[in-house]
């Protein structure tokens, strides 16, 4: 089990070197206390099982009040209660239920691990966190340091993201380290995306694909925290330098299998399967999650922990196949969506 952060770390490290003391302190604690949250990960693992229990995946939402022991925040809204005074506990309670009703509606899914899971959310952690996390327990938000980043409650593609790590963690429960990791980051974007796109009815060809559209302030020029349609073009400025994200294997970025080095390149080399996703989507045409969909979520649900691109590159090829028919018009685009990052997506021996 691991700490998934919304916020890639190498932007943190970045803003470490803002001449503005207000910025570089924001992202040192918010650093610090990631660090400090995947020592406490095993103790976490211990009581997640209560959680699991089924629970209709029913909404609870708290308000930390700043503070970040989580056990003393406070109750402000549950499943059947009506909006409230606080906007942040609102846009929780709205993107976990849009999150959930997506796995239910498109998926068939009981909740985050399919027996119906509690969806815990809390918000207001901290003083100018920079930062959204899922611990395989909640949903943790930051407010944001008011210079740089705003309220992380108010992306939905945010929420859905880190709920997504949830099902990874569920299903082929990728090890969090170099492709496999990435894998698991890019299956998040692919959440975000497509729950997005659902509660907007938006078609492939209509969306954005940008990932955490709405968590800069209006001083940051930045479109996005990501961007599965371009990977590496979703910021070039002073604050953060250049988007990262290669878009093609011919820029894979082989980075350290370290903390400093994003864990082998979690959030860097997932460029590479977004954009492969997004070539689906666009290939086949229509809804994102109808026929691309259901082609990843199988794949996931097949994959396993060390599962690479090729991997599951391949398995997508398969299952478009089992699902829509060899040589398939569904089929013929996830080859020509791998194809268009550098993987050639085959059968495996014995599969079609």
């Amino acid at each position: 089990m691991s700490i998934n952060c919304i916020t890639p770390p190498y932007i943190l490290d970045r803003l470490l070197e803002n001449d503005d003391a207000t910025i570089r302190q924001a992202a040192l604690a918010t650093l610090l206390t990631t660090a400090q949250l995947r020592g406490q990960r095993e103790i976490r693992a211990q009581i997640a099982g209560a959680v699991a229990a089924s629970a209709g995946g029913r909404r609870s939402v708290f308000d930390c009040h700043h503070g970040t022991f989580l056990q003393r925040a406070e109750l402000v809204r549950s499943e059947h209660d009506g909006p409230v005074a606080d906007s942040s506990a609102n846009q929780a309670f709205d993107g976990l239920g849009a999150t959930r009703d997506f796995y239910r509606d498109v998926f068939g899914r009981n909740s985050i691990d399919d027996r119906g899971m509690r969806l815990l959310g809390y918000v207001h952690r901290g003083r100018r966190y920079n930062n959204a996390f899922w611990d395989g327990q909640e949903m943790v938000f930051g407010d944001g340091d008011g210079e740089i980043f705003t309220d992380f409650t108010g992306s939905l593609d945010v929420i859905a993201h880190e709920l997504g790590h949830g099902v990874t963690e569920h299903t082929a429960n990728l090890e969090y380290r170099n492709q496999s990791g990435a894998l698991n980051e890019s299956l998040s974007d692919v959440t975000g995306s497509m729950v997005k796109q659902w509660s907007r009815k938006q078609t492939a060809d209509q969306a954005d694909w940008l990932i955490g559209a709405e968590i800069f302030t209006p001083r940051v020029d930045a479109d996005a925290l990501r961007s599965m349609k371009a990977p590496g073009t979703a910021y070039d400025n002073e604050l953060f330098g250049k988007d990262p994200q290669p878009d093609h294997m011919d820029r894979y970025a082989d980075l350290p299998d370290t903390d400093e080095g994003d864990n082998g390149g979690v959030h860097v080399n997932s460029g590479i399967p977004n954009k492969a996703f997004f070539l689906v989507a666009t290939g086949i045409g229509g809804y994102s999650w109808e026929a691309p969909g259901h082609i990843w979520y199988e794949s996931q649900k097949a994959s396993t922990a060390t599962t690479d691109f090729q991997g599951f590159a391949d398995t997508t090829f398969a299952k478009a196949g089992q699902l829509y028919g060899t040589g398939s018009r569904e089929q013929q685009a996830v080859q020509a969506g791998w194809d268009g990052v550098g993987i050639r997506a085959t059968p495996a021996p014995g599969r079609s």
